[in-house]
């Protein structure tokens, strides 16, 4: 299941930060490195120590944009990491906050049908799996061996699939690194151009993102 995600002990992540702090200070505080990987565009950003990957996922799931965001922390202290602590700004000065890893559940044993899950589950495993930049100590991978276990139900593998796949509320300590998606409940509609705004470890990490169109999931 991790084609290509481990290649030793070290985050691929937490080597992306190593890579990065080679940058001169002035000039990383600053510069947003983008590149691409597995079909998608990402962005990140070093700031202090502590780096912040993200892609917008060409897909949007029930009411939800979903974007996925990879932190690193290469600071010599634990920061605390939560899905509302990212929001949208769109192109009109609306912003949107992410909404929490429990609504997210919740909303999804509501809502959510077979479709849904095999979308997300597949949506979220390629973009991950199929970039070279991240594995997580503390993400997916590790939530998901859980998650599934004797999971019968279509409404609660969806719930389960949003439990494994959704940012978790966690404190990173130094050297660890989590990936999770990021849920924007924005009526079924892509997020649009607009500014992707993370703030985390003290510092506010802004990204400016062009329109990516979206497929809904039926």
């Amino acid at each position: 299941m991790a084609g290509g995600l481990y290649d030793g002990s070290v985050p691929r992540l937490f080597q992306f930060a190593c890579v990065l702090a080679v940058i001169p200070l002035g000039l990383r505080a600053q510069q947003i490195i983008d590149f691409e990987s597995g079909g998608l565009k990402y962005k990140a950003m070093t700031r202090d120590g502590v780096t912040v990957m993200f892609s917008l996922l060409p897909l949007h799931i029930r009411d939800y944009a979903v974007l996925q965001v990879a932190i690193s922390n290469g600071a010599p202290v634990s920061w605390s990491i939560k899905p509302e602590d990212c929001s949208f700004e769109k192109a009109d000065g609306q912003t949107i906050r992410a909404e929490s890893a429990t609504a997210v559940i919740l909303k999804m044993i509501q809502k959510a049908t077979r479709g849904d899950v095999i979308k997300l589950v597949t949506a979220y495993e390629a973009s991950l799996f199929n970039n070279t930049q991240i594995r997580s100590t503390n993400g997916y991978e590790s939530r998901r061996q859980n998650a599934f276990a004797e999971v019968s139900s279509t409404k609660l593998k969806a719930a389960a699939a949003a439990s494994a796949i959704a940012l978790a509320p966690t404190k990173l300590p130094p050297g660890q690194s989590t990936d999770g998606a990021v849920f924007y409940a924005n009526q079924g509609k892509p997020l649009g151009a607009g500014r992707v705004i993370v703030n985390v470890a003290g510092e506010t990490f802004a990204f400016p993102v062009e329109e990516v169109r979206s497929e809904h999931a039926h």
